[in-house]
Order: structure tokens, then C-alpha cells, then sequence
């Protein structure tokens, strides 16, 4: 077998200078047009991103995940071609890449899955609390997402008593959301807290993505996957509006460090959408050989001939238009989704650009995505006061979330 073993990128290279998208035109990044809303009853304290430590230039994968999913001897024009086009620069991994051939069966990657998940798990959870200045007994819901493993305990029970939670902590578990469920759980969280104003949320996400990788199937869905998916988990920390006026972090800031994140959004309104007869576009075949990844060409057609509509819907519901939104933190599907996301709300061209940027640095990290955008918009001192923001993302079902928001 062709020696698999390539540079491991050892520190995080700084975010790329030039844009990935479209060239940028000037929008409207304030809410002072859009009109005032009532206080809403859940708050964005805190979100913490846990990524492997195995990081690699996206041109040092290529050759090796060929390696992986093609024949000896196979045409690799069409892998070489994906890999350079997908908009991935550097990805992590849940493993260095040379192990990745001894992972023959399903079994083997699930043991992974689970033991690799519950030290990202760890990592995202407590780093969110201890951003949100919260202990693990303030939790009151754990909602945990991940469709790359499965496991009964589940990740959540295994955690519970690993960081300290309590032992009457609320579990929610979740399977077959794929990339939707970072707004999908972030939304049922709000719906949470709508009817228990004093409690601490958390959502977890732990997505393993390239443990899914299918060896010896050269299927294009599965050549896409390897050039595009990454790895990670994200803990998101919420409050009920009783909660975020009481003790831990007031209004979401780090008590411990002010400065090391801008104001936090409060969750204003959620709306959930499935598309019929799409089922078959996107989701996994499970077979003896674990997780087949459907992906159909079909899903940016999808996208650009309905998305639109329903969002312009939902924010006429809050009195609001796209040109209202400042802040757009948006799934990067990868480029040809993010393109007709674009296309379908007649968004500027730098209106995505925190996805682009995200695909960029660590790949589709399906769930995990959102949150890794939130992040990074936080730190880097957030929207003012005020703006309006969207969070949406679109998974199997095939379906679309909506989380509206306001700094």
C-alpha cells in the first residue's frame, strides 16, 4: 500500500486574507430600520469550539483519501478535481491520516467515534461553560447531536458524570439531523427555555465525519465527502431570561475575561421546514460497512428554488426583509449550496462570508458548522447593539432551520 503518512500542520495557521466568495459589496449591517421586539426569553451565553489536534493542508489529504476510496491504479482526475474545488483549505482530523486504513469495519470506526467524541465532547462542554462562567451543576438540559456514531449510554449520559453534571440533568440525545442540527438543537433549546425561563441549556455537537469515509467505493457522494467534510464538536451555552439576569454570566459575557467575546444574542424567534418528496437528496445508506453518504446533486437546486421563499416569509412575521439582517451565520454546505443561498435571498456578496471562511479553515464539520461560525463572530467582538442576525442551516428530509437573532 502507498505510504499514507503526510506533514501534520502543528499550528494554526492564521484565517486566509482573501475572501473565498463572491466579490464584497457594501450592506446594511445595523437594525436601526427594523422595529423593536419585546424582550425574548432565551440568551446566547457562550460558545466553545473543540477541534482534533490532527490538522492538514486540504492538498496533502487528497492523494491519501484516494488511497482510501479508489482502486489501485484508478483514474484520479475527478478526486484531484473535487478536492481542489471544494473551498477546504485545511481540515482536522479525528485521527492522522495513515490510521485511517486499519479502520476496515463499522465496528472499529464507532469505537472511535465514541472514544475520540467524548474527549472533543469534554473539551467544547466545559470550555462553554467556563466561557459562560458557569459550573457543570448549573446545567439544567444537555441536547446532544451527532449523526457520524452511535452509541447506547449515549454521548451525553457518558459525559454527565465525567464532567460533573447533576445527576437530575435533562438529557436529550439526537440522531438523524446531520448538518441541520446545529440550528435545529439550538432552536428546540430556545423552545426549552420559552417554558422554563430560570434554566441553563446546553447544546453539544460531535460530528466525526471522516470516520464515515467509505473504503473502496468510488461512488462520487463519497469522493465529495472526502474532499469536503471535517471534524469537531461545540457546546453552545443558553439562558432563560430569569437565568441570564441571575448568577453565572450576566447577558452572556465571560465573567472571568469581559473582553474575550462581543454582546450576546438573544434567540428572538425559530422556524422549521420540511421540503417534500426530497428525501432521497441527502442523508446516509446504512449498510454492513456503516454510514454510505447520500449526497445528490440536486440539494443547491433544491435550496435555490425554495429557500427563499420561506425566509422572506419568516421575517415578514417580525416585521423584517433580508436587507434587515446584518449578521448572516449560515451552514457551509460547500460552495455550490453557499452560491445558491446567496442566489435564492439576492444576498451581497460578502453576506456569507463567515461560512466561506469556516469552510475554509476546518470543512464541513456538518452540526458542529454553525456554532464554529457563531464563535468566531463573537470573537471577534460581534455586531453592534441591536443588529439583527440569522442563523440556518439545511440537513436530510431534506429540510431547512431558521434561528432569528439580535445582538
Amino acid at each position: 500500500m502507498t505510504d499514507m503518512r503526510v506533514p501534520l500542520i502543528a499550528d494554526h495557521a492564521p484565517s486566509p486574507t482573501t475572501s473565498t466568495s463572491p466579490t464584497a459589496v457594501p450592506r446594511r449591517t445595523a437594525a436601526a430600520a427594523a422595529p423593536d421586539v419585546p424582550a425574548v426569553p432565551s440568551v446566547i451565553a457562550a460558545v466553545h469550539t473543540a477541534l482534533p489536534p490532527h490538522r492538514y493542508a486540504q492538498a496533502d489529504l487528497t492523494e491519501p483519501i484516494g488511497d482510501l476510496c479508489l482502486s489501485p491504479g484508478a483514474d484520479r482526475t475527478v478526486l484531484r478535481r473535487l478536492h481542489a474545488s471544494a473551498g477546504v483549505r485545511t481540515r482536522h482530523l479525528a485521527l492522522p491520516i495513515e490510521r485511517y486504513a486499519g479502520l476496515r469495519d463499522f465496528g472499529l470506526r464507532n469505537d472511535t467515534w465514541l472514544a475520540v467524541g467524548l474527549e472533543l465532547g469534554e473539551e467544547a462542554l466545559t470550555g462553554a461553560l467556563k466561557q459562560a462562567g458557569l459550573a457543570p451543576a448549573d446545567v439544567d438540559l444537555l441536547v446532544c447531536a451527532s449523526i457520524t456514531g452511535v452509541a447506547a449510554p449515549s454521548l451525553d449520559a457518558r459525559l454527565a458524570g465525567r464532567v460533573g453534571l447533576r445527576p437530575d440533568v435533562k438529557r436529550l440525545p439526537v440522531f438523524g439531523l446531520g448538518c441541520v442540527a446545529g440550528a435545529a438543537g439550538l432552536a428546540r433549546v430556545h423552545d426549552h427555555l420559552l417554558g422554563h425561563p430560570d434554566d441553563t441549556a446546553v447544546l453539544l455537537t460531535v460530528e466525526l465525519c471522516s470516520l464515515t469515509l467509505q473504503h473502496r467505493d468510488d461512488r462520487r457522494a463519497n469522493l465529495v465527502a472526502g474532499a469536503l467534510f471535517g471534524d469537531g464538536a461545540a457546546a453552545l451555552v443558553a439562558r432563560g431570561a430569569g437565568a441570564a439576569d441571575g448568577r453565572g454570566s450576566e447577558g452572556g459575557r465571560n465573567d472571568g475575561d469581559p473582553d474575550a467575546a462581543g454582546p450576546a444574542p438573544s434567540v428572538v424567534a425559530t422556524r422549521s421546514h420540511l421540503y417534500p418528496d426530497t428525501a432521497p437528496l441527502l442523508g446516509w445508506d446504512i449498510g454492513a460497512g456503516g454510514f454510505r453518504v447520500v449526497i445528490d446533486a440536486g440539494v443547491p437546486g433544491v435550496v435555490r428554488d425554495h429557500l427563499g421563499r420561506h425566509v422572506r416569509a419568516f421575517l415578514a412575521e417580525h416585521g423584517l426583509t433580508t436587507d434587515d439582517i446584518g449578521t448572516w451565520v449560515c451552514h457551509p454546505g460547500g460552495p455550490k449550496v453557499l452560491s445558491a443561498v446567496t442566489d435564492a435571498l439576492g444576498l451581497p456578496g460578502d453576506a456569507l462570508e463567515s461560512a466561506w471562511r469556516s469552510l475554509a479553515t476546518a470543512g464541513n464539520m456538518s452540526s458542529v458548522s454553525v456554532l464554529h461560525i457563531l464563535q468566531g463572530i463573537r470573537e471577534a467582538r460581534g455586531p453592534e447593539p441591536g443588529t439583527w442576525g440569522l442563523l440556518l442551516a439545511m440537513g436530510p428530509g431534506f429540510c431547512s432551520e431558521l434561528v432569528l437573532l439580535r445582538w
